[in-house]
This record gives C-alpha cells, structure tokens and sequence, in this order.
C-alpha cells in the first residue's frame, strides 16, 4: 500500500494542469492589457487596444491603431496613463506593431506557439471594445485560414468591436495565441472576427531585439524547478533512511 502511495503521487506531480477558466484568464492577464490612446495629425482622437510583451515597457498592439498617429500613450487598467509612446517596430508583412513607454517592471503576458492552434479550440480575449476597457469576452478559433500569399490568419467568433483592435486572444492555458485585428462588417455578418497569429508577434519581436516570453520556455522553467524539488525532496528521503539504518545498525 505504502508504494502504491508513493507512486500515485509522483504520478499526480507530472500529470498536465488542468485548463484554466476565462476568470482565471482575466484575473492573470487583465493588468499586462492597455488602451492604446491616439491623437491623429488631423486633431481627432481614438482608442486602441494593446499589451505588454516585455516588462520594460514594450506593448504590441495594430500597425492601423498606431500607423501615421501624431501622438500615442497608454492607459492601464490602474487608471494610470504613461508618457509618449513611441513606435519601436512595424510589419510589412501582418498588422502588426510595437510601442514602447518609459516604464520598467511591467506585467506582461506570455506567447504560446500559434502552429499548434486548432479550429474549434476555445479563446478568451481581453481588450476594449467602444473603450469599455478590460472587457472579457470568448469564443472559438473558428478556422485557420491561409491566404494567397502564404499568410496565416485565425478567424475567432469572440466579440469584436471598435477599439478592441490590438486585443490579445489567449488560448485555455492563458498564452496569448493570436492578436484581433478586424471584423467582417454589415447585416447579417455574426462573429466573423480575424487575428494575427502570435508566431508573428514573436518574429516582430525577434527582428527588433528582444527575446519573446514564451510559453514552453515558462513550461520548462516550471517543470526543472518541480525536478529539482523532487530531487531534493529524494535527498532528503534518502539521508533520513540511511540515518535510520544506521540507529538500527548501533542498536543491534
């Protein structure tokens, strides 16, 4: 019975977690999420949505929300507002772009590997839609989609509005799968929503010179630091039965 235990709980130790919920999701990620605030050239303004990939004030976001913009700031969901942010990288190729602030020790989300994403698996998105900021809305990832030249979109069913442009879409784990950035509009058009894969996101960081949070380098953290518990955790085990041995050894 005894090895039976022990084994059931090394067993439980490297069994996969499970999911996470959409609270859970929000709860984790809503304060990595920002509203991208822009002044155009012509005076008028509007709200975008972003978040942070690096903790020294690096946010991804839309090239649309920050393209040609006259001035851009951030507001996180504390209500504080940062000073000017400034393009830091664009792509040429998805819509896509980078910002930084003058800020250090940020939240940040991590990216998950979107080659791996599936039609049909569930999605949690956090953005700003109408400047409701930190809204949470779900969904599916309704297909993957590639077009002409050879650019991968995800179509997701998830809510999306004006200003949610720039939301990250987080898969059940609660990595950032993907990045909203439009919508099919006009009557009888339902949740045919499309984002930019995260595998983007990552190149665009890449090519600017910082290291992407991934999600399996996360994994691998977590799982070296459970090996090393259990090591340590067997060393222990090991010094108290030779320790034993050794009192049964003196006394006979």
């Amino acid at each position: 019975m005894k090895r039976l235990c022990i084994a059931l709980i090394f067993l439980a130790a490297w069994l996969p977690l499970q999911s996470k919920t959409h609270i859970e999701i929000a709860e984790d990620n809503s304060p990595a999420v920002v509203a991208v605030n822009v002044l155009q050239p012509d005076g008028s303004t509007f709200t975008g949505t972003g978040f942070v990939v690096n903790p020294n004030g690096i946010i991804a976001t839309n090239r649309h929300v920050v393209d040609q913009a006259f001035y851009v700031n951030i507001t996180f969901n504390t209500g504080a507002i940062s000073g000017q942010a400034k393009l830091l990288a664009a792509s040429d190729q998805v819509d896509l772009a980078l910002v930084q602030i003058a800020a250090r020790n940020l939240p940040t989300v991590t990216l998950a590997d979107s080659d791996y994403v599936l039609p049909g698996q569930e999605i949690t998105v956090i953005g700003n839609p109408r400047r409701l900021q930190n809204t949470v809305s779900s969904g599916l990832i309704s297909q993957v989609r590639k077009k002409a030249d050879g650019v991968v979109l995800h179509q997701i069913s998830a809510p999306i509005s004006p200003s949610s442009s720039g939301s990250p879409v987080f898969d059940a784990d609660g990595h950032v799968v993907s990045v909203a950035f439009s919508s099919y509009k006009g009557e009888g058009n339902q949740n045919l929503n499309f984002s930019v894969p995260s595998n983007y996101l990552t190149q665009l960081l890449r090519s600017a010179g910082y290291e992407p949070l991934l999600a399996s380098d996360m994994a691998n953290t977590a799982e070296l630091s459970l090996w090393q518990k259990i090591k340590a955790h067997l060393s222990k085990s090991w010094e108290m039965t030779k320790g034993l041995f050794s009192h049964h050894r003196q006394k006979a």
